[in-house]
C-alpha cells in the first residue's frame, strides 16, 4: 500500500509541474498579468450603455490598469454595469454602476447580511459612503444623483482613491 501511495504523489506532482497549477510561493500568492483575460471596456461600456436606464461612465484609469471583466447584471430590481480591473500590483477592484439606492446595491453587492457602515471618505471633493467588516474586503459607494457607483476588491486605498477619481471624471454616456 505504501508503493501504491509513492507512485500515486509520483503521478500527481508530475501533472502538477506539466500543468503549473501549482507553484512555491513563500511571499503569498501572485498574479500573471500575461495569463488574466483582457476585455476593451471603453468598447463594451458603450455597447451596453444604450440598454440601461442610467448614465454610464467610462472610467479613465491608468494606462498600466488591465480590465478583465465587464458584464451587465440584473438582479431582482438592481441593474447594475460591473467593471472589473487588475492593477499592475495583481490587486483586483470592481466597479459596479447603478440607479438602484444605495441600500439596494450595497445589499446585491454584498449578499443578505448587512454590511456595517465605516464612515465617510472624501475623494477630490466627492463623498464616498465606506462599508466593510474587519477582515474583508471594503466597499465605497458615492451617489452622483442619476447613478451610484460601487468600488469593492482587494485593491490598497491609494487603488481605491485612484479608481474613484477615474471614475467620476470618466467620460459619461447617455
Amino acid at each position: 500500500m505504501v508503493g501504491a501511495l509513492a507512485v500515486l504523489a509520483v503521478v500527481v506532482l508530475v501533472v502538477a509541474r506539466v500543468s503549473r497549477g501549482c507553484t512555491f510561493s513563500p511571499g503569498g500568492p501572485t498574479v500573471d498579468a500575461g495569463s488574466l483575460p483582457v476585455v476593451d471596456a471603453p468598447a463594451e461600456l458603450r455597447e451596453l450603455a444604450p440598454h440601461v436606464e442610467f448614465p454610464v461612465r467610462i472610467p479613465a484609469v491608468p494606462a498600466q490598469w488591465r480590465a478583465n471583466s465587464l458584464d451587465r447584471d440584473t438582479v431582482g430590481e438592481v441593474t447594475a454595469v460591473r467593471t472589473g480591473f487588475v492593477t499592475p500590483e495583481g490587486r483586483y477592484l470592481r466597479l459596479l454602476q447603478s440607479d438602484a439606492p444605495e441600500a439596494a446595491l450595497l445589499a446585491v453587492e454584498a449578499g443578505t447580511d448587512p454590511v456595517p457602515g465605516r464612515g465617510v471618505v472624501d475623494v477630490d471633493g466627492q463623498q464616498w459612503g465606506a462599508y466593510g467588516r474587519d477582515g474583508q474586503e471594503p466597499t465605497w459607494i458615492a451617489d452622483l444623483g442619476d447613478v451610484r457607483l460601487l468600488i469593492t476588491g482587494s485593491g490598497s486605498e491609494a487603488d481605491f482613491r485612484t479608481l474613484a477619481v477615474a471614475a467620476v471624471t470618466g467620460e459619461v454616456l447617455g
